[in-house]
């Protein structure tokens, strides 16, 4: 059950990550106005953001993590953590960012990602 939820956790975690670096460029697509706003407001709202994101990616380290009677190690928490940031970034970028093109080159980068996390797992 800690592993499911630390995977939860940082899966949501990341996706208010995503919106915390990039969302202010999707909101300047919707409303071109904010291209206006002071960058001092920009970084105050990216902040809140990673406030929340913050708030899952804690817990989450603490739950996973084996120094708390987690399943992870520390160096498993960290490969499984960019593994999920890469695939929430991607899924936001095919479904928020329409026109961001994915390409071999981006999906051959995903699998040796995915093969990182196989071999921080064996034994």
């Amino acid at each position: 059950m800690r592993a499911l939820l630390t995977v939860v956790f940082l899966i949501i975690s990341n996706v208010f990550m995503t919106f915390a670096w990039y969302g202010n460029l999707k909101l300047q697509q919707l409303h071109p106005s904010v291209k206006d706003w002071p960058l001092i407001l920009v970084i105050l709202m990216s902040w809140g953001m990673a406030l929340l994101e913050y708030s899952f990616m804690i817990p989450a380290n603490r739950i996973g993590s084996q120094i708390n009677g987690g399943p992870y190690s520390l160096m498993q928490l960290k490969i499984i953590q960019e593994a999920v940031s890469l695939i929430v970034f991607t899924v936001i970028v095919a479904t928020v960012f329409k026109g961001e093109p994915i390409h071999w080159n981006h999906l051959v980068a995903f699998v040796l990602v995915l093969l990182a996390v196989f071999f921080a797992f064996l034994k």
